[in-house]
């Protein structure tokens, strides 16, 4: 790592690296904490970290200017890291678009990506991850949009989350080196939730719709199929659970 800072609790591991970043935190610095009362997801959403029941941690970028072109995969990014230490203990992980990472059909982790902007350019990229680990850090069904489930309870024994964490961040410095290839987004569709199914999809300010995943682009954004047979790209929106 380029620098690493552990807490036993914290409000937001991404607000102190962002922090840490914007007084001069170097590539691959690390925020971990145990537990964390203010964490955030996507929209504002909030996602809390009880002690030794998940992983809760943020990672500072300094993006190259070839890398400062692919911003919208540095979730992906993250997402695959995780996906492929999850391998290593024989599950089988998907990445729900945009920034989801799913076990068995249900939430298992979340990615958040903020950047800091000086000037018109990009100086950092703070990439934060929750992960529920163990039974108890699932929240309750009646808080969540999507179904959730831990590492362990789909994989039937304890693990070790710091060799996790290890492990997520090896294959991440992997994945960095195909980050602006085609590889990179080939592997994010590889392991793309839903692709090729007819799912509910809301986006930003519009109501959902009955559309089928095709895949995501070099960009990022993800391809739809309307059932009239019209394809849409979208940057943001998010698929929704089945009701």
């Amino acid at each position: 790592m380029g620098a690493w800072r552990y807490l036993p609790v914290v409000g937001s591991t991404n607000d102190l690296a962002r922090e840490w970043a914007q007084t001069g935190a170097p590539d691959w610095s690390l925020v971990v904490a145990d537990a964390q009362t203010a964490g955030r997801g996507r929209g504002e959403r909030r996602w809390l970290t009880e002690p030794g029941g998940a992983l809760a941690f943020s990672l500072v970028l300094r993006p190259t200017p070839v890398e400062t072109g692919c911003l919208p995969r540095f979730t992906a990014l993250a997402a695959l890291g995780l996906i492929s230490a999850l391998s290593g203990l024989g599950l089988a992980a998907q990445l729900k678009w945009p920034n989801d990472v799913l076990l068995a059909g249900r939430k298992v982790a979340g990615v958040l990506v903020e950047a800091d902007w000086q000037s018109a350019q990009v100086e950092a990229v703070v990439i934060g991850m929750g992960v529920n680990v163990s039974p108890g850090s699932v929240p309750h069904a009646n808080t969540l949009r999507y179904p959730a489930t831990a590492v362990e309870t789909v994989l039937g024994a304890a693990i070790d989350r710091w060799a996790l964490l290890a492990e997520t961040l090896a294959a991440m410095r992997d994945y960095r080196a195909i980050l602006a290839l085609d590889a990179l987004v080939d592997a994010w569709n590889a392991h793309l939730a839903m692709r090729g199914e007819w799912v509910r999809f809301q986006a930003d300010g519009a109501a959902p719709q009955v559309v089928r995943v095709l895949g995501v682009k070099p960009d990022g954004q993800l391809e739809l199929a309307h059932q009239d047979g019209t394809l849409q790209q979208v940057l943001s929106g998010e698929i929704l659970m089945e009701r």
